[in-house]
């Protein structure tokens, strides 16, 4: 193991600035915006700055709520240098789960966009409170969400009761040079600087608290087995509010000082244009986001020949698709990563260099200063190479914890400081690990992670709903689709669209069953507890299928 070297997100935006000033830090192609490491690292200082003018405090919660615009990114390295923590809230939420998430964490200030071409988060948030079209900006007092006081939009327009971007930035005045470089001394590599939600498979999601040390190593980590350096361009057109693109992705750049080319919302010909017109030497995705992109390869031509590398992750990867990436997108060094958000995320990655069998076969080995064994789930024992197990990993990237949840957390690491993945795999004698199941019932779709009973929990509102089991089901496009097994009450009839119909706007339109069978019962064990496995079974007799490659096509 190599001995870490511990710093806080702000300090190292602050050193890669001085080693790279002139090197494009962020790019936005279709926005015509360009910073050097000088100039972004003087704007996160303003943007920090304002953070401060408004009250916000060491420790203070704030909540992200946008797609992959350029303040998303300010927003995240700002915070980095004053030291609150950023609570990144998914794009595809709607009030009930935006409402949990707040009070779940604490927030205390929520950073938003407008909305998205299918959701107004402005009605969404004066929905969930009332009171901030007669508040001051920065004096809500909401019943449902009472620690909330500011509501800040990542914009120019003007809302009743909300700050807007330039006004964070003009209260920048009041707070002095010195006073914040005073608040980035103060920071402890190891305090929390980011929660992220994620769930296993009982009841909400929970916190996922990380710090500087958890989110600056796994970059380090990452970008080390990538080959990055400071000549590297990466467009980046996974989501930042994931791991994926705000660890994997920006950070990755920074302790590289290569270059951040985010792409606002995931759209595969603007993916090929931006890499083309930048010279990105690097793309990340999960594996739907290369398919999409490589059917619109058969549509147009692009030069994609400046590509080198980037990470396939989020959902098992088919092996025709990988070698389809290599060859017609010329990432012959392309690698796949496997983790979660508890490990910051990764935990094992493909190199390189690796043969392709490798890479297309296994999810690599472990990251550098990072431990990964695979033990019998009933024993706790480590079991040989070849045998299957829980997967579990030991390191720097481990998170702090869940927030306000100390059972869960005792529950996912142990006390040797070993994080319970569990996902089942086998590791050959060489250390490459193959994912091969989970323990969890988490269904995985296009690379979003969908608890079940979040959804169940939620089906049970509906009036004509007497029971409800949710589990995942193979589809080519999105790895796994959602399927809800219904028990009715009672003299009612009810229909798939009329379910369908109900999680409309209520729920993320990914967590929405594209499924729906009704039933009188369902298979238990003999102390009534649901067996899935053979509800999973059941559904695909019910439906006259065989293979993931029927279920796409299938109509319920």
């Amino acid at each position: 193991m190599q001995k870490l070297d511990k710093v806080t997100v702000g300090q190292l935006l602050e050193q890669v600035a001085r080693m790279y000033p002139d090197n494009e830090a962020l790019v936005y192609n279709d926005r015509d915006l360009r910073y050097s490491y000088r100039e972004f690292n003087r704007l996160c200082r303003v943007v920090a700055r304002g953070l401060m003018a408004m009250g916000i405090k060491k420790g203070d919660h704030i909540a992200v709520w946008a797609t992959n615009v350029p303040e998303w990114v300010l927003l995240q390295f700002a915070v980095g240098k004053m030291g609150a923590v950023l609570v990144t809230v998914n794009t595809n939420y709607k009030t009930f789960e935006l409402k949990y998430l707040l009070e779940q964490s604490d927030s205390t200030s929520l950073f938003m966009a407008a909305g998205t071409k299918t959701s107004s988060y402005i009605d969404m948030i004066y929905e969930l409170c009332p009171e901030l079209k007669e508040s001051k900006p920065g004096q809500l007092n909401s019943d449902n969400l009472p620690l909330l006081k500011n509501v800040v939009l990542l914009g120019a327009e003007n809302y009743p009761g909300m700050f807007n971007w330039s006004d964070l930035l003009a209260m920048a005045e009041q707070v002095s040079e010195e006073e914040l470089d005073a608040r980035m001394a103060s920071l402890d590599p190891d305090d929390v600087i980011n929660m992220q939600y994620t769930s296993g498979t009982t009841g909400f999601p929970k916190g996922v608290m990380l710090s500087h040390t958890n989110v600056v190593g796994n970059a380090r980590s990452i970008a080390q087995c990538l080959k990055f350096t400071y000549r590297d361009r990466l467009c980046i057109p996974v989501p930042f509010f994931h791991c994926f693109g705000c660890v994997l992705g920006t950070l990755t750049c920074v302790v590289s000082g290569a270059t951040m080319v985010p792409v606002e919302r995931f759209n595969p010909q603007v993916v090929l244009e931006v890499i083309e017109k930048e010279r990105c030497t690097a793309v990340h995705g999960v594996p739907t986001m290369f398919i999409m992109e490589l059917e619109e390869l058969d549509k147009s031509n692009y030069d994609l020949s400046s590509l080198r590398t980037g990470i396939m992750a989020g959902a098992p990867c088919p092996i025709e698709v990988m070698n389809a990436v290599i060859k017609r997108m010329n990432m012959k060094e392309i690698v796949i990563t496997y983790g979660q958000t508890e490990a910051s995320p990764g935990i094992t990655m493909t190199r390189t260099d690796d043969p392709v069998e490798i890479r297309v076969n296994t999810v690599g080995r472990a990251l550098p200063n990072v431990e990964m064994k695979v033990i019998d789930p009933a024993t706790g024992r480590e079991v040989p190479p070849g045998v299957q197990g829980e997967v579990c990993a030991r390191g720097y990237n481990v998170m702090k914890g869940y927030y306000k949840d100390p059972a869960a957390t005792a529950q996912a690491i142990d006390k040797d400081g070993w994080l319970h993945t569990g996902d089942l795999g086998v590791a050959d004698s060489s250390g490459y690990l193959k994912i091969t199941g989970r323990l969890k019932d988490m269904i995985i779709r296009g690379g979003e992670n969908i608890y079940p009973r979040e959804i169940e929990e939620f089906l049970y509102t509906h009036p004509k709903v007497k029971e409800v089991q949710v589990i995942g089901v193979p589809s080519v496009k999105y790895g796994e689709e959602v399927l809800a097994f219904i028990r009715l009450k009672e003299g009612v009839t009810c229909s798939k669209e009329e379910i369908q119909e109900y999680c409309v706007d209520k729920i993320a339109r990914y967590k929405i069953p594209r499924y729906v069978l009704f039933v009188e019962n369902y298979p238990t064990t003999a102390s009534g507890k649901v067996q899935k496995f053979k509800l999973r079974e059941q559904a695909m007799e019910m439906l006259g299928l065989k293979n993931s490659a029927d279920f796409d096509g299938a109509g319920v």
